[in-house]
């Protein structure tokens, strides 16, 4: 494995940003970090306080009755949720409660919502979340299916992100490239400047993980 991992405390919390410094190709662009989200989205001890982080930003600022998980963040989501409703945060929901919600993906990569979810989204205030933001290309498909499917896009959150915006939404995010990632490139593989130099790829990222390279 030609990378290590490093960690980086949030300052704010006392969760661990895991990223690894290298060439990773994602599906959309080559970057020079590979961050590790998994044990923030699957250990219940680090999705309660990625969502405790997330939901502070909320709490006073608008109406959300439904959490939209992209990148398989369903487990913060639900902490999400938990902490907005014991907070008595209003929701325009019949029993005032929020829905946690994730969008089947068709092999064309488009998203959409069955029948019997699609209740959760029509004339709701929809609020999205995914693992990463880096392109904005996952987020953009979301915030496209929510108004396809009669739904309202109210926010955008993430664990980690590289970018303050995204689709004309600010970015909420527990962690940034700031202080940890300032040389943090994300490029269409031909504007590369890694491939330029001839470097080889250290291994494929996506949501569900990393395939290095041996």
């Amino acid at each position: 494995m030609a990378y290590e991992m490093m960690e980086f405390p949030n300052p704010n919390g006392s969760i661990k940003l895991r990223v690894a410094r290298g060439h990773f190709a994602t599906s959309h662009s080559h970057i020079n970090y590979y961050v590790d989200l998994t044990f923030t989205k699957h250990r219940l001890s680090e999705a309660k306080e990625a969502a405790r982080i997330l939901t502070q930003k909320y709490k006073n600022s608008m109406i959300i009755d439904t959490i939209l998980c992209l990148d398989g963040t369903e487990v913060v989501g639900a902490c999400m949720a938990s902490d907005l409703t014991k907070s008595g945060f209003h929701s325009m929901n019949l029993h005032n409660t929020i829905y946690v919600v994730t969008p089947e993906h068709t092999t064309g990569s488009q998203l959409i919502f069955r029948e019997n979810i699609l209740p959760m989204i029509k004339g709701k205030h929809v609020l999205i979340l995914a693992a990463s933001i880096t392109t904005g290309y996952t987020v953009q498909g979301g915030i496209e299916a929510v108004e396809y499917y009669g739904g309202t896009t109210v926010g955008v959150c993430s664990i980690f992100a590289s970018v303050k915006e995204c689709s004309g939404f600010p970015v909420s995010s527990v962690f940034t490239t700031d202080g940890i990632m300032d040389d943090y490139v994300s490029k269409p593989y031909h504007e590369c400047p890694l491939c330029k130099q001839g470097r080889k790829l250290d291994a494929i990222v996506n949501t569900y993980g990393i395939s290095s390279f041996k």
